[in-house]
């Protein structure tokens, strides 16, 4: 309390020196207006509690925002026994009063000598955007910029007035920008001169968020009787115009997000597809366990995730870190298992391989869903993960999916560089092309062959790793991916890592932009048409690759 006491009058010293700029009202509110204008926010009625807001809003004086703070969360009352505003503090049973603009302790009463003041959702709405006036002089450009998107939500004619004295001071090119569309709005709605209306829809035009087109959509609708909302022809031709122009500029926005989700959902395609493409592109190996692989990788992050949370929580941000290798190890260990306890000894047998990775495909889900529970699990986002990159007002690119592209494509060049640069990658390159000769130079088949299968089980581990990030961990995660994985390889060809790149990419973007038109279920079937059309023509794929498969 006394360190909010300090920075309240911290606050009031400023606010003094300040005052010689533009004459700011905040600091010159008369005293005794200002607890006359507190007093009305116990009115009976809404509008008279609503005039109180707003003046308090417009005042600018900054002892108005606790109290009217307070009043969104409830916390403001009036005593019993002489109709007198505090803002009180429920402590055990009793309730501790403060004056509202000076904040110092007056009483401790029980809850029968005073009376909540009420408030509505519109009461509510009316007070974030009065609080927004008040914090548009912040020093916190952040806090500025939020205050000007409450202000341009709320956009009452009070508002009008602070928002000049506001951009007259504001330097910081993305906070004037929301600034100058809340002071269009606020204009739009209540000013009387066509001009100044027509120029704020100009200066909202300029703008692509939803809420600028909600704003005009509703000055450019008709009533019951199909007559125009707005009166003024003129300003409602502009209004017209000026949606034309957003629809345009939010068509090539989404366009712009969905390329993005695209590749996106390409990239996590990637890192599922990229160990399909070894396992089932190089060894010949149809794995429909490879879903429950990626799986694994899910729930190993969140096992090393809960480790951090009961351990190590101020180190939750370096746990992906950990989880990347263990997802790896946990998946590969799986695979190799997998690979010398069923699959080797059904090498050149197809169908039988399918329906026991198919099996053990059940096993797996049973076994996680035994151990973790049928439901959903929670795997966080690390702090550098979180939020979003705000390219222009209605384009959001999120940073977790930003930070899985980047994943992708690294992973993909280290495995490309293994395969091309190391002794192991030339001994799977040499079984892949020619097994008996490869096996005549002496190299070991058949623990290359649990390798590679152990390195593509891991790479799918890694993308589990991924996925966790963007969607919910549960038995079932790779089941929604297998299928897809599985047209990447085929589309892009066959064990080819560059095709599968080109591939994953290619079904990523086309089905988010498919999404939007016909649905995601209709832009699935699509994509799956396409590709088998694509293979009567092209039955190796993009980029055919020599392998074993191939030559039998």
């Amino acid at each position: 309390m006394i360190t909010y006491l300090g920075r309240l009058r911290i606050c009031l010293v400023l606010s003094m020196l300040l005052s010689g700029f533009g004459g700011l009202p905040a600091l010159a509110a008369d005293e005794a207006t200002l607890e006359k204008t507190v007093a009305g926010l116990a009115a009976n009625g809404f509008d008279d509690k609503i005039s109180a807001i707003e003046a308090l809003g417009a005042s600018g004086d900054k002892r108005a925002g606790p109290v009217l703070e307070a009043m969104v969360e409830g916390n403001l009352y009036t005593v019993k026994s002489d109709n007198s505003v505090v803002i009180g503090e429920r402590k055990g049973n009793v309730y501790i009063l403060r004056a509202p603009l000076t904040l110092a302790p007056v009483a401790e009463v029980s809850s029968q000598d005073i009376t909540k003041i009420r408030v509505n959702n519109r009461l509510r709405g009316i007070i974030r955007g009065a609080l927004g006036g008040l914090v548009l002089m912040s020093d916190d450009p952040a806090a500025r910029r939020r205050a000007a998107d409450d202000v341009f939500k709320a956009r009452t004619m009070e508002m009008g007035p602070m928002l000049d004295k506001a951009l007259a001071r504001e330097s910081d090119a993305t906070v004037r920008t929301a600034m100058e569309r809340a002071l269009a709005a606020v204009n739009l709605t209540h000013a009387t001169d066509s001009a100044v209306r027509i120029d704020a829809v100009k200066t909202l035009a300029l703008d692509a968020g939803p809420d600028t087109r909600a704003l005009l959509s509703q000055i450019a609708a008709v009533d019951g009787d199909g007559k125009p909302v707005e009166a003024d022809a003129a300003v409602r031709e502009a209004v017209v115009e000026a949606l034309d122009e957003l629809e345009s500029r939010l068509a090539f926005l989404h366009g712009v997000e969905g390329i993005f989700q695209g590749i996106s959902l390409g990239s996590v395609l990637l890192l599922a597809a990229v160990g399909l493409a070894i396992t089932f592109g190089v060894m010949g190996v149809i794995n429909m366990a490879h879903g429950e692989l990626v799986m694994l990788g899910a729930y190993t992050t969140f096992a090393v995730q809960e480790v951090f949370r009961n351990s190590f929580p101020g180190l939750f941000d370096y746990s992906l870190l950990v989880a990347i290798p263990a997802a790896f190890l946990v998946s590969a260990l799986a695979g190799v298992g997998i690979e010398r306890g069923v699959i080797r000894y059904l090498y050149g047998r197809p169908l039988e391989t399918l329906l026991a990775t198919w099996g053990i495909s059940l096993v797996l889900q049973q076994t996680v869903r035994t151990i973790f529970g049928p439901t959903n699990r929670e795997v966080g986002n690390p702090s550098w993960m979180s939020g979003s990159l705000e390219i222009t007002n209605g384009l959001l690119l999120t940073y977790n999916r930003i930070w899985i592209i980047v994943f992708s494509l690294l992973v993909l060049g280290l495995i490309a560089l293994l395969l091309k640069r190391t002794t192991f990658g030339l001994r799977i390159r040499a079984v892949t092309q020619n097994r008996e000769m490869a096996a005549s130079m002496g190299i070991r088949t058949g623990m290359t062959d649990a390798m590679t299968f152990g390195l593509g089980s891991g790479i799918a581990g890694m993308a589990g790793v991924a996925l966790s990030q963007i969607d919910n961990v549960s038995p079932n995660l790779g089941q929604a991916y297998i299928i897809d994985s599985f047209m990447v390889v085929v589309f892009g060809g066959v064990g080819n890592l560059w095709g599968t790149l080109v591939g994953a990419f290619t079904l990523g973007i086309v089905n988010k932009l498919l999404e939007p038109e016909v649905g995601a279920v209709l832009a699935k079937i699509l994509v799956l048409v396409a590709i088998i059309l694509f293979i009567q023509k092209r039955p190796r794929g993009l980029f055919a690759l020599r392998g074993r498969a191939i030559e039998s």
